[in-house]
Formats: C-alpha cells, structure tokens, sequence
C-alpha cells in the first residue's frame, strides 16, 4: 500500500498494513491489544531515557581521562552492535519490546563518546546539538499536526528519494574512502560542507514527519500492541540520523571560526 511508504528503513513501505492482517487463534486484535498514540508517545519516551543513559555513561568515562581512546571501544560496540540489533528488528518486530531498548542503549555509547569528544574540542556543541534535534523534532511535530506540512504522495517519494541519495553517497564515500580518496570539499568547513550538511539535517527532519504519519496510521490500522515499541524504535533512528548530522554541521560551522 502506497499510504505506508516512508525512507525511514525501520519503518517500511508495507509495515504496518502487513502487522495489521495479523491475527491471534483466527480472531481479529482485540481493541485492548491494539497499539495506540498515546501507547507509541510513552515508548518512544522511554527509549530516549535510554539512550540518554547510556550517553551519560561515555560522556563521564571521556571526562575522566579526556582521551578519545578510552571510549572507543564503547563506541564501536556501540556502532556494529546497534546495526546488528536495528536489522533483527526490522526483520523480528515482534522482539521489538526487547530489541528496541537494547537498540537505544547501544547507541547511547556512541552519541556519549562522540559528543563529548567533539565538546572537548568545541565546548558547548553538545548541548547546543541537544537543543537544535529536540527542537527540531518539536517545531516537524507542530508543522505536521497543525496541517502547514501535508504528507502527500509527492511529499513521500520526494524525501524517500533524497534520503536514498544521501544514503548511497555516504556509502560510496565509506568504500571509496578505502583507496584514499576523499570528499573533503562536502566534509570540510567550506561553504558548500556547510550547505551540504544542511541540506541532509532538512532531509532528515522532514523524515520526522513522515514517522509521524506512519505511525498515525498504524493507530488507524489497528495493530498490534508490541509496535508501539517499534513505532518507537523507527523514531529513534531517525533521531539519532538528525543528532549526528546536526553535531557535523556544528562541528563545521565552529571551524571557520
């Protein structure tokens, strides 16, 4: 169904019109079992205490030493270890209750780390991160439920098509990066760097309101209780997208100074 269509790769085209078909002993969900906003508010709140734990950890741990190598370890269980627990749930939603909690705390290790090592070196940057993605997300809320951003067809395939490409380009800089060749003209501190990485924070952005739609209509759809944990889980990876590519932009922008 082209309704449920979303770049967000935790929150697929078919995902919720998929769970919705499902049954237990040949009955239809019961209205108690079923996942609600209000339900999908709460764990999403959760799995942000989550990471927030998990963050201050690392943080603490770099400031006891002011060494990037004492928390890269963390980071790097924290990095191969979400990526490993963001595709089971993806593929296994119905451990999402388990698995996305799990997710939230392992990247918590690398938002810490890297926050506070990039904080050392530009002091204040991480809550001034902090402030634009909760900000952010709060301003893409209003806009969506206020009606000044519809979520139209067009809408969709437009930011589903700009995340693909941003996806692809970073994955062809991961690959070419192993034959030494470098895109320091998007990564620097130029002005096309700083374009570029605004541009990809307003891509990521405007995929806050396509998870908002999603899951508005998963509610309507009337699925499973246990997605509201993967409702959450799909919000939390567009989060962190937006809070990494924030901290970039303001890494850049300090730069110049």
């Amino acid at each position: 169904m082209a309704l449920f269509k979303t770049s967000n790769p935790a929150l697929g085209q078919n995902t919720f019109s998929d769970v919705a078909r499902a049954q237990y002993g040949g009955n239809l969900i019961d209205a108690s079992a079923r996942m609600t906003l209000s339900g999908a508010i709460n764990k999403t709140g959760i799995l942000l205490l989550c990471c927030i734990a998990t963050a201050a950890w690392t943080w603490n741990l770099f400031l006891e030493t002011h060494n990037p190598a004492a928390v890269a370890p963390e980071m790097l269980i924290g990095v191969f270890g979400g990526l490993i627990v963001a595709f089971v749930t993806i593929f296994k939603k119905e451990w999402s209750a388990i698995t996305a909690p799990i997710y939230a705390l392992l990247e918590g290790l690398v938002l810490g780390g890297l926050s506070a090592v990039l904080n050392a070196r530009y002091p204040g940057i991480a809550i001034e991160a902090v402030g634009l993605t909760f900000g952010t997300l709060f301003v893409m809320l209003f806009l969506y439920k206020s009606g000044v951003i519809k979520v139209t067809q067009k809408f969709r395939i437009g930011v589903f098509a700009a995340t693909g490409g941003i996806m692809l380009f970073y994955l062809a800089e991961m690959l070419l990066g192993f034959f030494g060749i470098n895109f320091t003209t998007v990564n620097g501190a130029s002005g096309i760097g700083i374009a570029f990485s605004l541009f990809v924070v307003a891509i990521a952005a405007l995929n806050l309101v396509l998870d908002f739609d999603f899951v508005e209509q998963g509610v309507t759809c009337g699925v499973p209780k246990y997605m509201e944990w993967y409702a959450g889980f799909g919000i939390m990876v567009t989060l962190v997208w937006l809070y990494i590519e924030i901290l970039n932009l303001l890494a850049k922008m300090r730069s110049r100074d």
